[in-house]
């Protein structure tokens, strides 16, 4: 059978079998969106992000490398996939139209796609956003005319998904849950002598054992040196007497991932080290306390740089004091639609979630992480991770 044929074969057994959450969590979803839609005027989005796709419909797929769309109006919810996503959007997907194409034609894309959204004057796009191929929007513009489409679809679905529903942050509580299992796991095992990478693999096992689907950043290792540059990961390192072992993790549950960074110290941390890892404390607090409604995010970055302030010559940090997250795919558990950064003049409102990854590297030499996943709430933010924000020592 081909494709539309397997799709009506699996739809009369398993059709939406395996939605991530109620129909009412989906139904509120678009409610939001298609209400921010009417108010700026948009006719349609055209949503190319995985992690946008999921929100709105449930989509779920490790295979996000190839073309897959969503065309949100106010009437319908078209799902554009190729022929070997067929099944995951039978079976993961909430939607009133699925359109296929063979995987091997990409060509294929265009004509239903353009013809899906002919109707519409006014369609927003994320530019800045995973998914949106050139060729597509170029073909789409040459047959439609480029006045139709706009580029404020991206900041539209921002606004929304930043802010988390109760059963957004019941998924973010099970993945923080994991991932600390996977963090202790990890940590119990490491020893002078072992590769980074089995520090790593331990903490997956743990992880995946606990409940972990796919995940969108695979755990993070790095020992020694190599703990002071950023973004390195695992590479069959041994662990030397007094080097940092450097982790950071983040379970997925329903695609949502709570990180969590900490690190641990071969032998007796120095007096530097410690006093490294008290400053990412002092961090911390210092962003928690303004990390409220009513203040901005610039208004906690100020407070945290102000912190760091003394110390700027001696450590390296990224300049991002936290990160939104919420539902997300590979290659990164970053959801990308909030930065707690000196001059972002969002403000916060209850029920955002932010990762504080608080790292701090001495060039060369070795790097100190801690970090929380946090909830912001009236009273400041609260950890959703369970981060004990020591300086772990003794490991054998």
């Amino acid at each position: 059978m081909d494709h539309l044929q397997y799709r009506h074969a699996l739809a009369a057994q398993r059709e939406a079998s395996e939605l991530a959450f109620a129909d009412s969590e989906f139904e509120a979803r678009q409610t939001r969106v298609r209400n921010a839609m009417d108010e700026a005027g948009l006719d349609a989005l055209l949503l190319t992000d995985p992690a946008d796709i999921y929100y709105l419909t449930g989509y779920n797929t490790f295979e996000v490398s190839v073309h897959a769309c969503l065309v949100c109006s106010p009437e319908r919810l078209t799902l554009q996939v190729p022929s070997i996503e067929t099944g995951p959007a039978v079976v993961t997907a909430r939607v009133d139209e699925l359109l296929g194409y063979r995987w091997e034609g990409i060509g294929e894309v265009i004509e239903p796609l353009a013809d899906t959204l002919a109707p519409f004057r006014a369609i927003g796009l994320d530019l800045y956003g995973a998914g949106l191929r050139h060729g597509v929007l170029r073909e789409l513009q040459a047959r439609l005319g480029a006045e139709r489409f706009r580029d404020d679809g991206g900041e539209l679905l921002d606004r929304i998904r930043i802010v988390k529903s109760e059963a957004e942050l019941g998924c973010l509580r099970e993945s923080a849950r994991i991932t600390s299992l996977g963090l202790k796991a990890a940590a119990r095992v490491a020893a002078i002598g072992m590769l980074d990478g089995d520090v790593a693999a331990e903490g997956a096992r743990a992880m995946l054992a606990a409940g972990s689907e796919f995940m969108s950043m695979q755990p993070i290792v790095t020992v020694g040196p190599r703990s002071s540059v950023i973004h390195l990961n695992h590479q069959r390192h041994r662990i030397a007497p007094g080097e940092p072992v450097f982790m950071e993790f983040g379970a997925a549950y329903r695609r949502y991932t709570a990180p969590m960074m900490k690190t641990l110290v071969a032998g007796t941390p120095s007096q530097e080290m410690l006093m490294t890892a008290e400053l990412c404390r002092d961090l911390f607090e210092a962003l928690r306390v303004k990390m409220r409604p009513g203040n901005t995010f610039d208004d906690a970055a100020r407070a945290a740089a102000a912190v760091l302030a003394p110390h700027t010559e001696r450590v390296f940090f990224s300049g991002v004091f936290g990160y939104a997250v919420g539902a997300q795919f590979p290659p990164s558990w970053v959801e990308g639609s909030g930065y707690i950064a000196c001059g972002q003049q969002r403000e916060f409102e209850a029920d955002m979630v932010f990762h504080l990854p608080l790292c701090l590297r001495i060039p060369g030499q070795w790097g100190i992480g801690l970090s929380d996943t946090v909830r912001v709430t009236p009273q400041g933010a609260e950890p959703l991770t369970d981060n004990d924000w020591q300086l772990e020592s003794g490991v054998l």
